[in-house]
Order: C-alpha cells, then structure tokens, then sequence
C-alpha cells in the first residue's frame, strides 16, 4: 500500500511503527545469535544432523525477519538502516517528494530531507514550511 503522510498522520501512527520495527530489531538479533551458533557448530566439525537442523532454524528465522520488514514496509515507511534506527515516511513539500525522518530513540517526527539527501540532509519540520498530504 502506498501512502503519504503528513507529520500529524506520521506521528499518530509512530507508535505502532515503533513497536513492528522494536519486533524487527529483535527477529534480527536472533538471526545473528543462530548464525553465531552455526559457525560453533562448523568450527567444532559436529555431525551433519546438528549442522542441518541448526541451519534450518536459521532459515527460518531469516524469512521471518524479512516477512516482518516486509509486514512494516507494507505500511509506506521505508526502513533505511535497522542497525542505526532509521525509518522515513513518504511526504510531500508543496510540490516536492520528500521523506519524513525518524530515528530510534526520538518521540515524535521533528526532521524531513529531500528524496536524494540521507540522515546528514535532515531539516527540522517547524523551519521550513506545512508539508502537505
């Protein structure tokens, strides 16, 4: 579903959002304890059996990491980095596609950049005018 958002529409729907992606960060980290677990099991030259079903809960876990990505991408936001917390949502500027900036950590939707400009590019939204929907 495509959907643009405006900050008042981005901030009301910031706490499901947070809570799907506090559920990507964790999928996530299970990925990379089962591969850490996977490579003990390689350095240590155990049986097939072992290898085989480890690396099936791995599988496993990877395609439910990337089916709740797929859930959270679902709803317009686009996940730029999960390691640094970052999410955008689709805006516009009078004219102008921007995104919307959000950050692990912050409370509400205070930043914007421009579709090519990244993190380093953010602008607070009270300085530069109404985003329109």
């Amino acid at each position: 579903m495509f959907t643009l958002y405006t900050p008042q529409t981005a901030n009301k729907a910031l706490p499901e959002v947070k809570r799907m992606f506090a559920d990507i960060v964790a999928k996530k980290n299970r990925v990379l304890v089962l591969q850490q677990e996977l490579q003990a099991i390689v350095d240590s030259g155990s049986d097939f059996e072992r290898f085989i079903k480890k690396k099936q809960e791995l599988n496993a876990a990877v395609t439910t990491l990337y089916k709740a990505i797929e859930i959270l991408e679902g709803t317009g936001v686009a996940i730029k980095s999960v390691d640094e917390g970052l999410l955008d949502f689709p805006a516009k500027r009078f004219d102008e596609e921007v995104w919307l900036c959000w950050k692990a950590g912050e409370d509400e939707i205070k930043f914007w950049h421009g579709k090519d400009e990244g993190f380093m590019g953010r602008k607070p939204l009270e300085t530069t005018g109404v985003i329109e929907p």
